[in-house]
């Protein structure tokens, strides 16, 4: 739609109108000068071409999302008005067109010219209508398809990152020695952590491609995360989880809350050595999710100086999704609450699952 291959575009479509017109004329041994044709339909294509290109420019909102009411009560008026401006601009370049009659005045002229002409013009200005109408379809297909890829991409690399931030090699081989070593002092221990690290482990890779699941399923990915990071630290962080049961439902992006405890045991609770605490909330505000991580620590500051090769890469990838999913209809912060007490705060648009939550998990009862 650049203004100038718009405006060649319907150069180019009146010189073939014109062409027509002098080929049917000679065919009836009535000879009407090429140049006069090709300047005549010329100047009144590119004469809509401009007019079309302006409302194009002004109005392309109001065109892709017009209504029938819209359509009677704006865009009938203005078809009228332009096909006459059109027509007032086009005669003054032609002040001896039609060809074969008397001198007229402009008033005349303009009279004369609009009798024959108004509907072909409001045939032209809809035309022109329906094909910008069209386009804006078109066009919107083709952000949400692209946002789509994108939100795939996005989840695909936030399960890999997921991955990576959880179970990376280093964790792997403490979770395994642990669990070695418990089978030598508390079998049904070491049974349990070995599930609950197998349990991680399939419902990570077989979420698929997932972009939204219900809380509860997220919520219980969290709990076996922190049932796990529970026997890691050994009793040095006490952890609650808050949840409104009316909630087991609502749509959540997937693994949208792990990064996110993640990064509070990563830069907080990891550096304290007793009396840690962590909270995970989920409750409703109007039509709103609010989802909160709560942790202590040593509070934001002393976050920025360590950890520079990969800080915030969960949080950052959170952010990202959120926007994709979202819009602006969203909200993301972080802040230090109280003295070296962190919390992030997510509110989401509150959307619930059609079907029920069948084995909710072990929270918010």
């Amino acid at each position: 739609m650049h203004p100038v291959i718009f405006l060649g575009g319907a150069v180019l479509l009146g010189a073939l109108f014109a062409l027509q017109e002098w080929f049917s004329s000679r065919s009836w041994n009535y000879h009407i000068h090429l140049g006069l044709l090709l300047g005549a339909w010329g100047v009144q294509y590119f004469l809509w071409g401009a007019l079309c290109w302006l409302i194009w420019w002004k109005l392309r909102p109001q065109i892709n999302n017009a209504t029938p009411r819209t359509m009677l009560t704006l865009f009938f008026p203005l078809s009228i008005a332009v096909s006459v401006i059109e027509e007032m601009i086009w005669i003054v370049f032609f002040p001896k067109l039609p060809m074969g009659r008397p001198p007229m005045p402009y008033w005349h002229r303009l009279i004369f010219n609009l009798d024959g002409e108004l509907v072909n013009n409001m045939v032209l200005f809809w035309s022109a209508f329906f094909l910008f109408k069209g386009i804006g379809y078109y066009q919107r297909y083709r952000e949400k398809e692209m946002a789509a890829t994108q939100l795939q991409s996005q989840l695909v690399q936030a399960q890999m990152r997921a991955l990576r931030m959880q179970l990376n090699p280093h964790f792997l081989f403490n979770t395994m020695n642990s669990i070695s070593s418990l089978m030598r002092s508390d079998v049904q221990a070491a049974d349990l952590m070995l599930e609950q690290l197998s349990r991680l482990l399939r419902i990570t890779l077989h979420r698929g491609d997932a972009q939204f699941i219900p809380l509860s399923d997220e919520m219980e990915f969290v709990e076996m995360y922190l049932a796990m990071q529970d026997r890691r630290f050994a009793g040095r962080v006490r952890q609650e989880m808050k949840v409104d049961p009316h909630l087991h439902d609502a749509f959540v992006p997937t693994m949208i809350l792990q990064p996110i405890v993640e990064n509070a045991y990563a830069h907080g609770l990891s550096r304290v050595s007793s009396n840690g605490l962590l909270t995970v909330e989920a409750s409703s505000e109007d039509s709103k999710l609010c989802l909160r991580v709560t942790n202590t620590g040593l509070g934001l500051h002393p976050i920025l100086p360590r950890n520079g090769s990969g800080k915030g890469v969960g949080l950052a990838n959170v952010k990202d999704r959120l926007r994709m999913h979202y819009g602006t209809e969203h909200t993301f912060s972080i802040s230090e609450i109280e003295n070296n007490t962190v919390q992030v705060v997510v509110t989401l648009p509150l959307q619930f699952s059609v079907r029920p939550t069948e084995n909710p998990a072990r929270y918010g009862a």
